[in-house]
C-alpha cells in the first residue's frame, strides 16, 4: 500500500498491479496494515482522524474522530481488530474495537521514544507512564484490556521499553544522561539492573536476539555490550575502532569506476535510459588488505544529539550475526559473528549508511546509503545492485518481504520493489 496526498493505492506485491484505490478525507500522514492484511489504517494527524479500509469488502469503511483531543500517533493491536490512538500532549491512549465498537482508555502515557510495546504473541502490551514526576509501567491483557500489573520503575527519565521475543522479559532503559537498563518479568519483578558506567552519555540503542538469549546495548562510548539471559551479566564488549588490524576480519571496500564507452562507434544516438546506464559510474566491492583505516568523524561536542556512538544494531534471523553502525564512522557496517563473539566483516561504503535490515528468513543483510544502489551481504560474499530507471533514485530506507524473496526500496517521493531470484529459478 502507498499513499499519494489523500489517495490510498493498494497494489499486488508480485506484479504491482493496482488492486484497490481509496480516497481519504485529507492528506494521509501514516498508514499501517493489520496483522492479517485484511484492513489498512490511515491516520490524518492534522485533523485528528483515522480511517480504516477493508480489502475483502471495499464498500465497508470506518472513521474514528478524536475530536478536540487531537491525535499524535495511531497503531494496530496484534489481533488486527483494535486501534490504539494517542491524543495530543499524551493525555491518554484510546483503544477502539472494530468488532464491538467499544472504547477503552489508558491514562498518563509517557511521551518517549518507545512507550508502547506488544509481546510477539500479541497477548500483552506494556505502556510507559508518567505520574507525579515518576515513571511507571502498566501491563495490560490485550484480549480484554484489563490491567495485569502496574509498577514504578527505577529510572530518572524512562526513554523506551521493549519485550524479549519470547514475551517473558521486558527491557526498560533510561535517558541518555543516565546509563541504566532494567529487566522486568511479566509480573513486574525487577530481575536485573545493568549499568556500564556513570557520568558520560549512556544508552543509544537496544536490540534483542530472536532467540531472546542475548540483549545487545549500543552506547555513546562507541561500544556494544551483550548481556546473557541466564544471569543478565555482560558476556562481551564489542569495540568499533577506526583501524581494523585483525587478519581474521574481511573488509569489503566499495569502489566506483567510470565505464569507458566509445561513443563514435555507436551507429545511433543512445536513448536516455541507455545513456544513463552507459555513462553512469558503476560500483563494486574490493577486499582491502589489513590494516585498514576507516573514515572517522570527530563529533561536535557542544551540540545536541552528537553524531557519536552505536546508533543502529540488529540481529540476523538465525541469531548467528549482529550488524552495527558506529555514528563516528558513518560509512561502515560492522558484522559480528555471535557464535565466536568476534568481528567477522566490515563493509566500507562511499556514502553514509542510511539504513540496514536483515532478511527475515536467512542471514542476508541489505544496506542503503542514499544512492541508487542497494548492497547485499551474506556469508558467501557481497554484491552491489544498481536500481535501473531514469533520474536519481536515492534509497533512504528499505523493507524486506516476510518471505525474503523481495524488498521494498524507498526514496523521498518514490518506491520500487526489488525481486530476488530463488535457487529453483
Amino acid at each position: 500500500a502507498s499513499c499519494v496526498q489523500h489517495r490510498l493505492v493498494v497494489r499486488d506485491a508480485s506484479s504491482l498491479h493496482i488492486r484497490q484505490l481509496y480516497t481519504c478525507l485529507d492528506q494521509i500522514q501514516y498508514l499501517e496494515w493489520s496483522s492479517d492484511s485484511l484492513f489498512i489504517l490511515c491516520a490524518m494527524y492534522k485533523r485528528g482522524i483515522v480511517q480504516v479500509w477493508s480489502l475483502e469488502q471495499p464498500d465497508w469503511h470506518c472513521k474514528i474522530d478524536e475530536g478536540s483531543a487531537g491525535l499524535v500517533a495511531s497503531c494496530w493491536s496484534p489481533d488486527g481488530r483494535h486501534i490504539l490512538n494517542t491524543t495530543e500532549f499524551h493525555l491518554r491512549i484510546t483503544v477502539w474495537s472494530l468488532c464491538t465498537k467499544s472504547v477503552s482508555y489508558i491514562k498518563y502515557p509517557k511521551a518517549c521514544q518507545q512507550g508502547v510495546a506488544f509481546t510477539k504473541d500479541g497477548r500483552y502490551v506494556a505502556v510507559a507512564e508518567r505520574r507525579d514526576c515518576k515513571d511507571f509501567i502498566s501491563i495490560f491483557v490485550c484480549s480484554n484490556w484489563q490491567l495485569l500489573r502496574h509498577f514504578e520503575t527505577e529510572t530518572q527519565d524512562l526513554f523506551g521499553i521493549e519485550w524479549a521475543p519470547n514475551g517473558c522479559v521486558l527491557a526498560a532503559w533510561d535517558t541518555c544522561l543516565e546509563y541504566k537498563v532494567l529487566l522486568y518479568s511479566l509480573d513486574g519483578r525487577l530481575l536485573s539492573s545493568y549499568r556500564a558506567y556513570e557520568w558520560p552519555l549512556g544508552v543509544k540503542s537496544i536490540a534483542w536476539s530472536p532467540s531472546s538469549q542475548f540483549l545487545a546495548i549500543g552506547s555513546f562510548d562507541e561500544k556494544v555490550r551483550i548481556l546473557n539471559h541466564v544471569t543478565w551479566k555482560k558476556i562481551t564488549e564489542l569495540d568499533h575502532p577506526a583501524t581494523i588490524s585483525s587478519k581474521k576480519t574481511i573488509v569489503y571496500k566499495e569502489v566506483e569506476k567510470s565505464p569507458t564507452v566509445d561513443t563514435e562507434r555507436l551507429s545511433f544516438p543512445p536513448t536516455r535510459a541507455l545513456a544513463s546506464s552507459l555513462f553512469s559510474t558503476q560500483s563494486k566491492y574490493d577486499i582491502s588488505q589489513v590494516p585498514v583505516s576507516l573514515q572517522y568523524i570527530k563529533p561536535v561536542a557542544d551540540r545536541a544529539n552528537p553524531k557519536v556512538g552505536v546508533g543502529m544494531l540488529a540481529f540476523s534471523a538465525d541469531n548467528c550475526f549482529l550488524a552495527t553502525k558506529n555514528d563516528n564512522i558513518p560509512n561502515a557496517v560492522w558484522i559480528w559473528d555471535i557464535r565466536k563473539l568476534k568481528l567477522s566483516v566490515v563493509l566500507e561504503q562511499l556514502c553514509t549508511i542510511q539504513y540496514f535490515q536483515w532478511d527475515p528468513c536467512q542471514p542476508r543483510l541489505a544496506v542503503c546509503t542514499g544512492t541508487s544502489r542497494v548492497y547485499l551481504w551474506s556469508p558467501a560474499g557481497c554484491v552491489v545492485v544498481q536500481v535501473p530507471g531514469e533520474g536519481d533514485f536515492q534509497i533512504m530506507s528499505l523493507s524486506w518481504h516476510s518471505s525474503g524473496d523481495s524488498m521494498l526500496l524507498l526514496s523521498k517521493d518514490h518506491f520500487c520493489v526489488c525481486y530476488l531470484e530463488t535457487e529453483e529459478v
